[in-house]
């Protein structure tokens, strides 16, 4: 059985502006890997092209995600919405147990709990941010991803559009997302053009206290425009023993007179019965753009105690 995660929310303080702001609720508090040092890859007959080709050529963090169908576990659903001052106007809570039979898949909600400025009229979430997750997330919980390309194929509709460049950013990062005025160049961070402005860090560790594991991050080098990136950073950490994908944190940052983007997302796995499986993910994100009023959440979503 996956390790059962024991977690914790606090609040912490955030200066997100000149002056002094409300403080903003930080969701991931979770550790579950431990850096034991910084280390020369050289030396274990790696190479930094290793790890990239090991990142674009990766489809274990999609499939890990459509491998959630096949079994049940307890889910727990935090999420969190904010006026322009940083104040939580709304909150979710939803804890439930996802039970796979006979091919056929039913949720239980053990707790449901909602408060503040979280629907409209309509039932539809105020937030364009928690609708997407939404769809990233309760469409996995339900039926799976389909086995298509994750950077491929045609939109059928502008929504569904969106959804599909947020599903690449997630589950395949590092490769081009089309059809993003201004940015769409930006998120191919390991071409020719890109790769200059970033600065590649090595680290070993410890990941859910057994499992050794190398961390690659990529981030912004120092001196470099703002302007020039879109993804500050994108950490992935590896199973030293396979090679395999296990965790992935990104933060992706962008301000023009068009786009305010400020979203960090980590995601990390587990094994179960052999198959890599979600345990966690948080998300905390600002962003503004074209047609949508300006968002603010936060996310915690945590599978655990899979069963056969």
């Amino acid at each position: 059985m996956v390790k059962k995660i024991i977690f914790s929310l606090f609040f912490i303080t955030i200066s997100y502006c000149s002056f002094a702001q409300q403080p903003r609720y930080n969701p991931d508090t979770i550790r579950t890997i431990i850096i034991d040092s910084v280390v020369n890859i050289h030396s274990h007959k790696l190479n930094v092209q290793d790890f990239i080709d090991a990142v674009l050529a990766d489809t274990g963090f999609y499939q890990a995600f459509r491998n959630m169908k096949k079994y049940s576990f307890i889910g727990e659903n935090y999420i969190y919405t904010y006026d322009k001052n940083n104040r939580i106007n709304g909150k979710v809570y939803r804890k439930f147990k996802r039970i796979e039979a006979n091919g056929k898949q039913t949720i239980d909600y053990i707790a449901k709990r909602d408060s503040g400025n979280i629907y409209k009229k309509d039932g539809k979430y105020q937030l364009y941010t928690v609708n997407m997750f939404d769809y990233i997330f309760m469409n996995a919980y339900k039926t799976g991803y389909g086995s298509g390309s994750m950077i491929s194929g045609k939109a059928d509709s502008k929504d569904q559009s969106y959804k599909d460049k947020l599903k690449i950013l997630i589950f395949a990062p590092g490769h081009r997302v089309d059809g993003i005025p201004f940015i769409s160049s930006k998120t191919e961070i390991f071409s020719p053009d890109m790769r200059p402005l970033y600065d590649y860090q090595f680290a070993r560790g410890t990941y859910l206290d057994s499992i050794p594991v190398y961390r690659f991050r990529v981030v912004q080098k120092a001196g470099t425009s703002n302007g020039d990136v879109v993804i500050k950073e994108l950490t992935t950490i590896f199973d030293m023993r396979t090679f395999q994908i296990l965790g992935r944190y990104v933060n992706i940052q962008y301000h023009n007179m068009f786009i305010d983007l400020d979203v960090k997302m980590n995601m990390e796995l587990d094994k179960f019965n052999g198959d890599l499986v979600p345990t966690k993910v948080t998300y905390q994100g600002d962003w503004n753009i074209p047609f949508h009023k300006d968002e603010k959440a936060s996310f915690l979503i945590v599978q655990k105690e899979y069963m056969k």
